[in-house]
């Protein structure tokens, strides 16, 4: 496509994101800064239309953008537009003051920051569980018969369940039960935590299978919570004050949140635009998804969804969702690092005890 004929198509679709009214040859001519006669522009406007970028009002002499049209002035234009250095500094400065002591805190922050600075709803998906392995799992007794068991991860996540047993527990059993949890809970993979695993730790026990096997089975439901992918929702009111979208389909969107999910999760790498009523999926209509991923230790952990109007500023937002997706990933690789390194010193530390 000419770059002239390109051009008209962001007049198009830049006026109608800013008015909402169809657009016609003349606003054009005022807009662009090309020696061409309203004519001229006024034939490439049903060219554009002939090929389905634009589409023509019955009501109006004007043009406004299809979903494809859309789509091309997105992977066009939006490219072009970076953030400020400023703007840069700014979100820098957002996660600098961000207080969070996991991995799903940090992410839930990031997403609550994006609804504000974008004033658009953002959907969270976050997959980091699958990246954490068991660090400590502890039994302490609360009562009669009444143990807490306390699970810890690397990601930082703590998990407690109260279980009840048939007879209260020794001190020698309760600490049995410690060495084992360490020898053989320690250090394992939340995602390797399967069924068969958790038959055969239960073999494990022994003599003592009957009675610990409510702690083992505690310690399974814990590791499958802490694996399921946590869907989170931030500034849910900025869709339900736009005039621009349906109540009813904003709020039926809103109770079926696994639908968003589900998008998320086979959302590509990079940036995705989905539209309402375009995708049974996704049925808000004239509304806009923007999805992007962010990831850990090179690995998708979880990702970002813009919901708003389809006269969203693409040439803003998407810069502002990219930038925030990279600071995610970032911050979550580098406390990985971390984690590791703290793992080397303290295996390092506990070596010297030993000889020692």
């Amino acid at each position: 496509m000419e770059k002239r004929t390109l051009k008209i198509l962001e007049a198009v679709v830049d006026q109608y994101i800013l008015t909402g009214e169809p657009v016609g040859s003349k606003l054009v001519q005022e807009k662009l800064d090309i020696n061409v006669s309203s004519a001229t522009i006024r034939n490439e406007m049903a060219m554009l239309e002939q090929q389905g970028y634009l589409e023509h009002p019955h009501t109006s002499a004007g043009r406004v953008p299809t979903f494809s049209g859309y789509r091309l002035y997105i992977e066009t234009f939006t490219p072009e537009h970076e953030l400020t250095s400023q703007q840069k500094a700014q979100i820098d400065e957002i996660f600098d003051k961000i207080d969070a002591n996991t991995d799903s805190e940090l992410i839930e922050e990031a997403g609550r920051a994006l609804a504000e600075v974008t004033k658009c709803a953002i959907v969270t998906s976050n997959e980091t569980g699958k990246f954490s392995v068991i660090t400590k799992v502890e039994v302490i007794p609360t009562g009669r018969r009444m143990y807490m068991l306390l699970l810890i991860t690397s990601g930082g996540s703590i998990k407690n369940r109260v279980c009840r047993l048939q007879v209260d527990l020794t001190n020698e059993q309760v600490q049995f039960f410690t060495r084992f949890a360490e020898e053989n809970l320690t250090g394992m993979n939340l995602e390797n935590v399967s069924d068969e695993f958790i038959e055969s730790l239960s073999s494990a026990l022994g003599s003592y299978m009957m009675l610990m096997s409510p702690l083992i089975k505690g310690v399974a439901e814990m590791t499958a919570e802490m694996m399921n992918e946590q869907v989170n929702m931030e500034g849910e009111t900025h869709l339900i004050t736009c005039d621009q979208l349906q109540s009813h389909e904003i709020a039926a969107m809103l109770e079926s949140r696994s639908q968003l999910t589900e998008i998320l999760t086979n959302a590509f790498s990079g940036i995705n635009i989905m539209f309402g009523k375009e995708d049974e999926t996704f049925v808000v209509s004239n509304s806009s998804m923007i999805t992007s991923s962010f990831e850990k230790d090179g690995h998708k952990a979880g990702g970002f969804g813009v919901i708003g109007p389809m006269r969203l500023d693409y040439k803003k937002i998407i810069p502002y969702i990219e930038y925030f997706s990279n600071k995610v990933t970032n911050m979550l690789s580098t406390d990985s690092e971390d984690e590791e390194l703290l793992t080397i010193e303290r295996e390092a530390t506990e070596s010297e005890q030993k000889e020692n």
